[in-house]
């Protein structure tokens, strides 16, 4: 059975200039200029305490901004109150009436407003949310998914021009919130508002997202595409939030024909200069774990026009599709290889005298004066350096 496509009307750009949030004498949003495209699918990516929330707080018209403006087309709306926005807020915890059935939930903004005739808006949107059959069904009568669902058909049926999600596949176990990522993209497509999401999940926002804006200590630290940010991140913060990086520090020894060469450890290392985030002699080399290929040393074959190191297998952890290894270098540090599983030839054990390699083409290069460890989860990078994990109350 086809469909039925909500149309919300015209839709327009999200303009935030300046807009800045103090908390006394803490700064959770600096100064953040950004412009979300109208009807795009929006990620506004960061660890907790980046300020990604009370951002699209701000936006919602729940905070008040210290400075700056809050435009949607060319309508300021920092002034206007929650309900005077186009804007609805769709929160990790639903806030479904539990009393009212699932078609009064959805009809309840309508009602609000005065709208008698609600039976044809609220038959589509749970159409769209594909509830059409649940609809006498109350909240508690529903998995987390499909109230999670109900909530967004709620929002959406007062035909915002901003939609803005909350963390909102949080409560959800991993295979529902995998299957809602799907959900939400597709409603997003039929219905062609803005969508802004706000999540510390990269995969969550990799999936959805048309752009991910990542955000660090109140700032955006890189924006793009997913594709774009996670291939070429531009700070040791994304490279290492975005995924798993290894990052060498060392020094440029030449710049010819658009690749830079980097002397790290005594090895020579090329990357494309495209890819490389400073003009600087310091540079430090990093590659992503998947790109990495590991051979035992008396079969690595031919490695020329490849970057090259040797060492040796501390750790393999077998997961099927496929084996996860560290690779101790000469000086000690420890690369993460992840490599696929295609024939039993190819695996190296505990102990293995390696070599890893990689295309030049799948390196990038950052600033030599980034802090390596900058957007790494702090609990992992306690265990690593043998300290107890701080404890969280």
């Amino acid at each position: 059975m086809a469909r039925t496509q909500v149309v919300t009307g015209q839709v327009e750009d999200l303009h935030l200039v300046g807009l800045t949030k103090r908390f006394g004498t803490m700064t959770a949003v600096d100064a953040l200029d950004l412009t979300i495209p109208a009807g795009s699918f929006f990620a506004l990516l960061g660890p907790s305490g980046c300020g990604k929330t009370t951002t699209l707080r701000m936006v919602a018209g729940l905070e008040d901004p210290t400075e700056g403006a809050i435009l949607i087309g060319e309508q300021d709306v920092t002034q206007l109150r929650p309900y005077q926005r186009p804007v609805n807020t769709v929160f990790q915890s639903y806030a479904l009436f539990p009393h009212l059935d699932i078609f009064e939930n959805v009809a309840f903004g309508l009602r609000r407003r005065g709208i008698k005739d609600v039976k044809k808006p609220v038959e589509d949107m749970l159409e769209l949310v594909e509830l059409g059959a649940m609809a006498r069904r109350k909240p508690g009568q529903l998995s987390g998914g499909q109230q999670q669902r109900v909530a967004v058909a709620r929002a959406l049926i007062n035909q915002p021009d901003v939609l803005l999600l909350d963390e909102p596949l949080g409560a959800l176990d991993l295979k529902l919130r995998r299957q809602m990522q799907i959900e939400l993209k597709r409603i997003q497509t039929e219905v062609g508002i803005t969508f802004v999401h706000v999540t510390h999940d990269q995969e969550e926002a990799m999936t959805m997202a048309d752009t991910v804006a990542v955000m660090n200590n109140g700032r955006i630290e890189q924006m793009g595409s997913p594709v774009d940010i996670y291939e070429n991140p531009r700070t040791a913060f994304v490279a290492n939030f975005l995924g798993q990086s290894n990052l060498l520090p060392g020094q440029v020894v030449g710049r010819e024909d658009g690749v830079t060469v980097i002397s790290a450890h005594n090895a020579t290392f090329r990357i494309p200069t495209a890819r490389v985030a400073t003009d600087g002699d310091s540079v430090v080399v990093g590659v992503r774990p998947e790109k990495v290929t590991v051979r035992a040393k008396d079969r690595a074959g031919d490695l020329s026009g490849r970057n090259v190191l040797e060492g040796v297998v501390t750790d393999a952890s077998f997961t099927g599709l496929s084996t996860q290894y560290l690779v101790r270098t000469a000086w000690g540090q420890e690369l993460q290889v992840f490599s696929q599983n295609l024939s039993a030839d190819d695996i190296v054990r505990l102990g293995d005298d390696v070599v890893v390699s990689w295309d030049p083409i799948h390196s990038f290069g950052l600033d030599g004066a980034s802090d390596l460890h900058a957007g790494m989860d702090k609990e992992l990078l306690a265990l690593q350096s043998g300290d107890e994990p701080a404890q969280v109350g």
